[in-house]
């Protein structure tokens, strides 16, 4: 019985002492947790609460919001005319982009992983337009570059090719905001360096020693077994393709011109909320945006399955 006491005395004062020990620990956390907390509350949570119940007014900013219902829904998808192109334009620009920035990463990616002097400099070379991609500075050099008197085409002339007016035509126009995004793959450059780095060698070996050639060698071990990789790029990729603003605002000089063919869908919400004072309207317009790449990324997931390497299968 006093055995049995003494262990109950025991577990009584050890609990009490477990309890501050972990009250503290935890109060630690929270307070560590609090510049997070406000910025997820203050700059996300109640930000999208309150968009959301713009998205069913009509305000202009200068009054306060009159509840409208789904009126903006239903005039988005019945009654505008710009919605769809501006659409059209964006869609255009992701599927096109996307893919073409995801290949041209990854061929220079594999032309960096080898060992050579200097490798290091390339790099940081090329790695580099992703830093700068997304400024204004960028944006206008750019529309230099394709001016129709600009250097693009003071290349073309001088293999007797006359250069179009790039940023006049709908046809080419796209075309210039496309490129700006292929030439920024340093970001899933370095991702796709880390993944070719994490290959084991002996494969490599073991499809030399069976005379696979380096186009073979490709396809059969380097690419299935980064298409983890793959798809991680391509999801990134394409929801920040979808909210891509500054080049199509700067090049189009804020209006989408020519004939909307530059209007991203995120330029035609900015448009409508600060240009036009349709701050419910462009709400509701920012709600279908998030639906849609919310869905582009669940249909990514479905299909996965599909084409990404797993090696527990």
């Amino acid at each position: 019985m006093s055995q049995q006491a003494s262990v109950g005395e025991v577990v009584r004062v050890a609990s009490p002492a477990r309890t501050v020990r972990q009250r503290s620990a935890n109060g630690a956390a929270y307070t560590m947790l609090v510049p997070w907390l406000v910025g997820f509350f203050g700059l996300t949570a109640i930000p999208m609460v309150a968009s959301l119940y713009l998205s069913f007014t009509d305000y202009s900013l200068l009054a306060p919001p009159e509840w409208v219902g789904a009126d903006n829904y239903a005039y988005m998808f019945n009654g505008d005319y710009r919605f769809w192109p501006s659409l059209t334009v964006t869609a255009f620009y992701v599927f096109v982009s996307v893919p073409l920035a995801t290949v041209v990463a990854l061929a220079v990616a594999v032309g960096l992983n080898r060992k050579m002097r200097g490798i290091g400099i390339l790099r940081s070379v090329y790695y580099l337009p992703s830093l700068l991609g997304g400024s204004v500075a960028i944006a206008i050099m750019w529309r230099e570059l394709f001016d129709k008197n600009g250097l693009v085409n003071l290349v073309l002339s001088w293999f007797g090719i006359d250069g179009p007016a790039w940023l006049a035509l709908p046809q080419t126009a796209p075309w210039t905001l496309v490129f700006l995004h292929a030439w920024q793959f340093g970001a899933p450059m370095v991702i796709f360096l880390a993944a070719l780095k994490q290959i084991p060698s002996d494969l490599y070996e073991a499809a030399e020693l069976d005379g696979a050639n380096r186009v073979q060698v490709f396809f059969t071990i380097t690419l299935p077994l980064i298409t983890p990789i793959v798809f991680f790029n391509v999801v990134m990729q394409m929801i920040t393709s979808f909210q891509a603003f500054t080049p199509a605002f700067v090049i189009s000089n804020g209006t989408g011109a020519p004939l909307d063919s530059t209007l991203f869908y995120t330029l035609y919400l900015y448009i409508e909320g600060f240009g036009n004072f349709r701050m419910g309207y462009a709400a509701a317009l920012a709600w279908v945006l998030l639906a849609i790449i919310a869905g582009l990324t669940a249909l990514a997931f479905a299909t996965a399955r599909f084409w990404v390497f797993n090696p527990d299968d």
